[in-house]
């Protein structure tokens, strides 16, 4: 296959992907949406969600618009090419407007999977699967869209307008300029996953306490006024906030791995690889959501078996033919690069089946942990604490693991380069899969609101054993595609760090400007930087956490005055006021998003003004450490003590209303913000620190007070 063949692949798989998702929709919109109370639940959902992301795209779009003016200003001192401005605008509204899709598609989907569920379990696996699906391929597809295009006008300008006749300088420029639009992918995910994620929980934590833990009545019951916030927050957070979280490490990765290939020596063939690999993912994803068929047990064994099947036989599809695209794209010598694509593919299933171990109720550290509500509230968030940082051990040893092994099977130890090549091309064969496997995470959230819309419309006793099912299951794949998440974000941030050492040095070599790394842990400014880089998570999840913790209280006095005001809400004879409690979450999730995303953006610049470039690179050493832990810590035991919760809702070690119950539920408030808002807001953070470092690096390099 020709270069030129090769390159066309990536367009193509936009296009099939796009074609694809689009006839998922159609397939899905033709379902029954059921009874007109479904209809109605499902309608203020939709309602409610559709408001929050117009009121957060308003807010968001004042910040983008003052970042362009910004780069514009820093192009025209020279510091950037006028491509980047433009760059990050569409890397910014692609990945809001793949967040917005999935979002639109989930919302319609809720009522649709429970009024399937009434005719079997396997047809409300397929409808809620589909909707899924839809968010992952919208997000490759858009994703491969604006990579080609970006990469189409900068060869075309390099080649005919602005002609640069050696092609390692031609790629070169054109990897760097690509790598400026991750920043705008990487800040509307920020504020998509902040914000969605300080609206879900702050949601669901007040409406667990006020309503299981004070009044005693069961979840998504209609008397209680926030559960439509609720719903509405799992869309928000976990399809939309997930959405622009994953496509942000999925265009990092393959843009990084590129820009590496570039400084490889590989050129063309260097771009190539990511590329196409991305683009045969799109097929194997593809194929993967027709291998999702389940039986009619309500069991969850024989669910995620089904979901496996999806997931793994992408995963085999792409194993093969990866083999030979690197094998005609690099040549038999560079055929180690295809055992780093194969580390990367396994990484991610082994941390998907860690972090499954370890979140599950069908496992033993789940289970013991319910055990630990038998003493109260404070032995199961002990409890779940130990566990969340138990947890850690595994991923750390396994990524660290598929670097050591991308790295020198791709030629590290002869060449820096190639092996730093190999590790960027691991993230991208762990995101290799991402149409199927954002599926499986995204099927969550739907599930979830189909057992409440089950609920409020008071459906047979067997449709909600159904939705309970699905729901059960959403609990586990959505653990596990955090710890993907996670996981990738790790790899990725690793990528694009070497990215940035790559982008100073060229710089260097093109302006001679007098500087030299020197980043032994010795050097005050690196030392100082990696202090900083450690403590940046802490301080971002404190401020996300304090956040939900806010908005929580005032859903709490909300709904706590509805109940109290409100004749007849407890007795099931009047409605409740779902709006303002929407409105609660709208107004606190967009304050409180503000201050944690320009500590994100601001730090890489203040950082190399005072420490220089040596100082940001310690600086990102330290995030990207400290924050993969916490983040792993974070996300399962929020896991952990949610599944405990539901073990115990059924019918283990008292069952629902118990003194075991409450506790749980407390923790499982606890675990909310982990797992929904601060530990998933980290992955961007690292991500981001990365980015904004590069788009800001010849103004540092030029401006900081070391050198």
């Amino acid at each position: 296959m020709s270069s030129l063949t090769s390159l066309i692949l990536a367009p193509a798989g936009s296009i099939i992907a796009l074609a694809f998702a689009g006839y998922l929709i159609r397939a899905v919109m033709k379902q029954e949406e059921g009874t007109e109370e479904m209809k109605k639940i499902s309608l203020a959902v939709r309602k409610g969600a559709s408001a929050y992301l117009r009121r957060q795209y308003t807010g968001v779009g004042g910040f983008f618009a003052v970042m362009f003016v910004i780069l514009l200003l820093l192009a025209s001192f020279g510091y950037l090419t006028f491509f980047v401005p433009f760059a990050f605008l569409t890397g910014g509204f692609f990945s809001g407007l793949s967040g917005f899709i999935g979002m639109k598609v989930a919302t319609s989907a809720n009522a649709r999977t429970a009024n399937a569920c009434r005719y079997g379990l396997n047809k409300g696996l397929r409808v809620a699967f589909n909707s899924g699906a839809v968010m992952g391929l919208v997000v490759v597809g858009l994703g491969l869209l604006d990579i080609s295009f970006w990469f189409y006008f900068l060869n075309w300008f390099y080649t005919s307008v602005q002609p640069i006749a050696a092609d390692a300088e031609r790629y070169a420029n054109i990897t760097s300029a690509m790598l400026t639009f991750g920043m705008g992918a990487s800040s509307m995910a920020l504020f998509a996953r902040v914000g969605g994620g300080i609206f879900t929980k702050a949601a669901d934590v007040g409406a667990d306490l006020v309503g299981k833990v004070e009044a005693g009545i069961p979840e998504d019951d209609p008397r209680n006024p926030a559960v439509i916030a609720d719903n509405v927050g799992d869309n928000v957070g976990d399809v939309a906030g997930m959405g622009a979280d994953l496509y942000e490490s999925y265009v990092g990765s393959i843009i990084s791995s590129s820009a590496l290939g570039v400084a490889a020596g590989l050129g063309l063939n260097g771009i190539i690889v990511p590329m196409t690999m991305a683009a045969v993912g799109v097929l194997a994803s593809i194929v993967g959501t027709f291998l999702v068929r389940s039986s009619e047990e309500a069991n969850q064994s024989a669910l995620l078996a089904a979901l496996r099947k999806g997931t793994y036989g992408s995963s085999l599809l792409i194993a093969i033919l990866s083999y030979f695209l690197i094998r005609n794209a690099l040549g038999p010598e560079r055929i180690g690069v295809y055992f780093a694509v194969l580390s990367g593919l396994i990484a991610g299933n082994m941390i998907g089946l860690c972090t499954e171990y370890f979140t599950s109720d069908t496992y033993t550290p789940t289970k013991n942990l319910a055990g630990t509500s038998e003493t109260g509230a404070a032995t199961i968030i002990i409890g779940g604490l130990s566990l969340g940082m138990l947890s850690t051990a595994l991923p750390v040893i396994i990524v660290g693991a598929a670097v050591l092994i991308s790295y020198f099977v791709s030629g590290g130890a002869s060449n820096f380069s190639a092996g730093l090549y190999g590790v960027g091309i691991s993230a991208v064969g762990m995101l290799s899969t991402l149409g199927i496997t954002l599926a499986t995470d995204a099927y969550g959230p739907i599930a979830d609101n189909a057992g409440g819309i089950a609920e409020m419309a008071h459906l047979p006793e067997e449709v909600r054993q159904r939705t309970d099912a699905l729901d059960s299951l959403g609990n586990t794949t959505a653990a596990t595609g955090k710890g993907f998440a996670i996981g990738s974000a790790a790899l990725t941030a690793l990528a694009l760090i070497a990215a940035y050492t790559d982008e100073i040095t060229g710089l260097v070599q093109r302006t001679g400007i007098n500087f030299t790394f020197n980043t032994s842990i010795l050097n005050p400014p690196v030392l100082v930087g990696l202090f900083i880089g450690g403590m940046l998570p802490f301080l971002f999840s404190a401020l996300t956490m304090q956040a939900v913790g806010r908005a929580a209280q005032g859903i709490v006095m909300e709904v706590r005055r509805q109940f109290k005001e409100i004749k007849g809400l407890m007795e099931g004879t009047a409605e409740a006021d779902y709006a303002s409690c929407v409105d609660i979450c709208t107004k606190a999730a967009q304050k409180e998003m503000v201050l944690p995303a320009l500590i994100a953006i601001a730090s890489p610049i203040v950082v190399g003004m005072l420490l220089g470039v040596n100082g940001v690179v310690g600086m990102l050493a330290g995030a990207a450490v400290c924050g993969f832990v916490m983040a792993i810590m974070m996300a399962n035991a929020g896991g952990a003590w949610d599944n405990a919760k539901k073990y115990i809702e059924s019918g283990h070690l008292g069952g629902k209303g118990s003194e075991q119950h409450k506790a749980a539920v407390v923790g499982d408030t606890v675990g909310d913000p982990f797992k929904d808002t601060s530990g998933p807001s980290i992955n961007i953070l690292i991500k981001l620190l990365s980015m904004v470092s590069i788009v800001f690096a010849n103004f540092v390099l030029n401006n900081s007070l070391f050198k």
